[in-house]
Protein backbone atom coordinates (compact mmCIF):
# COMPACT_ATOMS: atom_id res chain seq x y z
CA UNK A 1 0.00 0.00 0.00
CA UNK A 2 1.36 3.04 -1.09
CA UNK A 3 1.63 6.46 1.32
CA UNK A 4 -1.85 7.93 -1.07
CA UNK A 5 -3.52 4.87 -0.33
CA UNK A 6 -2.50 4.48 2.95
CA UNK A 7 -4.05 7.80 3.55
CA UNK A 8 -6.90 7.30 1.77
CA UNK A 9 -7.52 3.90 4.27
CA UNK A 10 -6.47 5.91 7.50
CA UNK A 11 -9.15 8.99 6.71
CA UNK A 12 -12.11 6.14 5.74
CA UNK A 13 -11.19 5.04 9.43
CA UNK A 14 -11.40 8.14 10.83
CA UNK A 15 -14.90 8.54 9.03
CA UNK A 16 -16.40 5.06 10.11
CA UNK A 17 -15.31 5.73 13.50
CA UNK A 18 -17.25 8.91 13.61
CA UNK A 19 -19.79 7.62 12.19
CA UNK A 20 -20.22 4.56 14.10
CA UNK A 21 -20.22 7.64 17.55
CA UNK A 22 -23.12 9.29 15.78
CA UNK A 23 -25.20 5.88 16.03
CA UNK A 24 -23.86 5.23 19.31
CA UNK A 25 -25.16 8.23 20.85
CA UNK A 26 -28.64 7.57 19.25
CA UNK A 27 -28.82 4.14 20.73
CA UNK A 28 -25.82 2.94 22.87
CA UNK A 29 -27.30 -0.70 22.96
CA UNK A 30 -25.68 -1.07 19.15
CA UNK A 31 -22.77 -3.53 18.71
CA UNK A 32 -21.02 -5.44 16.15
CA UNK A 33 -23.12 -8.53 16.13
CA UNK A 34 -24.93 -9.96 13.36
CA UNK A 35 -28.57 -9.18 13.21
CA UNK A 36 -31.18 -6.74 11.90
CA UNK A 37 -31.79 -3.12 12.19
CA UNK A 38 -34.42 -1.08 11.99
CA UNK A 39 -34.33 2.92 10.88
CA UNK A 40 -37.48 4.65 11.58
CA UNK A 41 -38.66 7.95 11.47
CA UNK A 42 -42.19 10.34 11.71
CA UNK A 43 -42.84 13.35 9.32
CA UNK A 44 -43.89 16.42 10.42
CA UNK A 45 -47.83 15.71 8.95
CA UNK A 46 -47.28 12.52 11.49
CA UNK A 47 -46.50 10.34 8.59
CA UNK A 48 -44.24 7.19 9.73
CA UNK A 49 -41.72 5.74 7.62
CA UNK A 50 -39.17 2.34 8.26
CA UNK A 51 -36.45 0.97 6.67
CA UNK A 52 -35.31 -2.45 7.50
CA UNK A 53 -31.79 -3.85 6.80
CA UNK A 54 -29.53 -7.06 7.35
CA UNK A 55 -26.03 -6.27 8.63
CA UNK A 56 -23.08 -9.59 9.65
CA UNK A 57 -21.72 -6.49 11.52
CA UNK A 58 -24.67 -3.87 12.74
CA UNK A 59 -22.75 -1.01 13.64
CA UNK A 60 -20.48 -1.25 11.03
CA UNK A 61 -23.17 -1.49 8.39
CA UNK A 62 -24.62 1.62 9.56
CA UNK A 63 -22.09 3.99 9.41
CA UNK A 64 -21.96 2.89 6.00
CA UNK A 65 -25.52 3.89 5.59
CA UNK A 66 -24.00 7.70 6.82
CA UNK A 67 -21.41 7.52 3.41
CA UNK A 68 -23.45 6.07 1.45
CA UNK A 69 -25.24 6.88 -1.79
CA UNK A 70 -28.42 4.83 -1.78
CA UNK A 71 -31.98 5.87 -1.35
CA UNK A 72 -31.76 5.43 2.06
CA UNK A 73 -28.31 6.77 2.74
CA UNK A 74 -29.64 9.80 0.99
CA UNK A 75 -32.44 10.47 3.78
CA UNK A 76 -29.98 9.87 6.14
CA UNK A 77 -28.23 12.81 5.14
CA UNK A 78 -31.31 14.67 4.46
CA UNK A 79 -32.91 14.52 7.82
CA UNK A 80 -30.58 13.60 9.86
CA UNK A 81 -30.66 11.47 12.66
CA UNK A 82 -33.22 11.89 15.99
CA UNK A 83 -32.64 14.11 18.09
CA UNK A 84 -34.45 16.68 20.91
CA UNK A 85 -33.57 19.64 18.31
CA UNK A 86 -34.25 17.08 15.21
CA UNK A 87 -37.45 15.26 16.03
CA UNK A 88 -38.26 14.45 12.82
CA UNK A 89 -35.17 12.54 11.90
CA UNK A 90 -34.28 8.44 11.81
CA UNK A 91 -34.33 6.39 15.06
CA UNK A 92 -32.83 3.07 15.26
CA UNK A 93 -33.21 0.04 16.67
CA UNK A 94 -31.88 -3.88 16.38
CA UNK A 95 -32.31 -6.91 16.62
CA UNK A 96 -29.55 -9.83 17.27
CA UNK A 97 -29.84 -13.23 15.30
CA UNK A 98 -27.77 -15.84 13.80
CA UNK A 99 -25.65 -14.86 10.35
CA UNK A 100 -27.84 -18.30 8.48
CA UNK A 101 -30.93 -16.33 9.68
CA UNK A 102 -30.68 -13.15 8.68
CA UNK A 103 -32.65 -13.32 5.20
CA UNK A 104 -35.42 -14.68 7.28
CA UNK A 105 -35.30 -12.22 9.95
CA UNK A 106 -35.28 -9.38 7.56
CA UNK A 107 -38.21 -10.30 5.63
CA UNK A 108 -39.92 -11.03 9.08
CA UNK A 109 -39.38 -7.45 10.28
CA UNK A 110 -40.07 -5.92 7.12
CA UNK A 111 -43.67 -7.46 7.01
CA UNK A 112 -43.85 -6.39 10.56
CA UNK A 113 -43.23 -2.89 9.89
CA UNK A 114 -45.88 -2.77 6.88
CA UNK A 115 -48.29 -4.71 9.37
CA UNK A 116 -47.37 -2.06 11.82
CA UNK A 117 -49.06 1.26 9.17
CA UNK A 118 -44.57 2.51 8.68
CA UNK A 119 -44.27 3.22 5.15
CA UNK A 120 -41.59 1.51 3.76
CA UNK A 121 -38.34 2.46 2.02
CA UNK A 122 -36.84 -0.84 1.22
CA UNK A 123 -36.98 -1.54 -2.19
CA UNK A 124 -37.50 -5.41 -1.93
CA UNK A 125 -39.14 -7.49 0.68
CA UNK A 126 -35.50 -8.38 2.00
CA UNK A 127 -33.29 -11.33 2.15
CA UNK A 128 -30.22 -11.41 -0.28
CA UNK A 129 -31.20 -14.48 -2.04
CA UNK A 130 -34.29 -17.20 -2.13
CA UNK A 131 -37.69 -15.11 -1.54
CA UNK A 132 -36.83 -11.85 -2.75
CA UNK A 133 -39.17 -9.75 -4.40
CA UNK A 134 -40.62 -6.14 -5.48
CA UNK A 135 -42.89 -4.64 -2.03
CA UNK A 136 -45.06 -2.35 -4.06
CA UNK A 137 -48.00 -4.45 -2.97
CA UNK A 138 -46.36 -3.14 0.81
CA UNK A 139 -46.60 0.65 -0.25
CA UNK A 140 -49.47 3.29 0.44
CA UNK A 141 -51.56 3.97 -2.23
CA UNK A 142 -50.60 6.81 -4.32
CA UNK A 143 -51.96 10.66 -2.86
CA UNK A 144 -51.16 14.33 -2.38
CA UNK A 145 -47.70 13.74 -1.19
CA UNK A 146 -46.76 11.51 -3.97
CA UNK A 147 -47.85 14.01 -6.49
CA UNK A 148 -45.58 16.27 -4.52
CA UNK A 149 -42.94 14.16 -4.66
CA UNK A 150 -43.38 13.48 -8.49
CA UNK A 151 -43.44 17.42 -8.93
CA UNK A 152 -40.02 17.22 -7.83
CA UNK A 153 -38.12 15.19 -9.24
CA UNK A 154 -39.72 16.54 -12.41
CA UNK A 155 -38.61 19.43 -11.87
CA UNK A 156 -35.03 18.10 -10.85
CA UNK A 157 -34.83 16.27 -14.06
CA UNK A 158 -34.97 19.22 -16.03
CA UNK A 159 -32.49 21.19 -13.91
CA UNK A 160 -30.10 19.08 -14.18
CA UNK A 161 -30.63 18.46 -17.85
CA UNK A 162 -30.57 22.44 -18.37
CA UNK A 163 -27.09 22.10 -15.83
CA UNK A 164 -25.65 19.86 -17.69
CA UNK A 165 -26.13 21.13 -21.42
CA UNK A 166 -25.64 24.79 -20.44
CA UNK A 167 -24.32 25.85 -17.32
CA UNK A 168 -21.34 25.15 -15.21
CA UNK A 169 -21.87 24.43 -11.13
CA UNK A 170 -18.84 25.65 -8.86
CA UNK A 171 -18.07 27.27 -5.80
CA UNK A 172 -17.01 30.72 -5.62
CA UNK A 173 -13.35 30.98 -5.85
CA UNK A 174 -13.18 32.45 -2.34
CA UNK A 175 -15.43 29.71 -0.86
CA UNK A 176 -13.37 26.39 -1.74
CA UNK A 177 -12.38 24.51 1.06
CA UNK A 178 -14.89 25.74 3.07
CA UNK A 179 -16.61 22.86 4.64
CA UNK A 180 -20.15 24.88 5.38
CA UNK A 181 -20.18 25.96 1.02
CA UNK A 182 -18.85 22.68 0.16
CA UNK A 183 -22.17 21.06 2.31
CA UNK A 184 -24.28 23.39 0.61
CA UNK A 185 -22.90 22.74 -2.42
CA UNK A 186 -23.59 18.31 -2.25
CA UNK A 187 -27.04 19.57 -1.31
CA UNK A 188 -27.53 21.68 -4.14
CA UNK A 189 -26.18 18.87 -6.40
CA UNK A 190 -28.47 16.68 -4.55
CA UNK A 191 -31.59 18.92 -4.55
CA UNK A 192 -31.60 18.74 -8.72
CA UNK A 193 -31.09 15.22 -8.86
CA UNK A 194 -33.68 13.19 -9.64
CA UNK A 195 -32.28 9.97 -8.26
CA UNK A 196 -32.72 11.91 -4.68
CA UNK A 197 -36.66 11.73 -4.90
CA UNK A 198 -36.80 7.67 -6.00
CA UNK A 199 -37.08 6.84 -1.86
CA UNK A 200 -35.78 10.49 0.51
CA UNK A 201 -38.73 10.49 2.52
Amino acid sequence: MNELDYKKFRQAKAIEAKNKQKWLALNPMLDESSGIYILTRQDENGFRYAYVGQAKRILTRLSQHLSGYQHIDLSLKSHGLYSEDNPYGWNVGSVHCPIDKLDECEQYYIKYCADKGYQLRNKTSGSQGAGKSQIADYRPAKGYYDGIKQGKKSLAKELSHIAEKHLEIRLKPEKQGNKVSEKQYEKFMALISENTYEESD
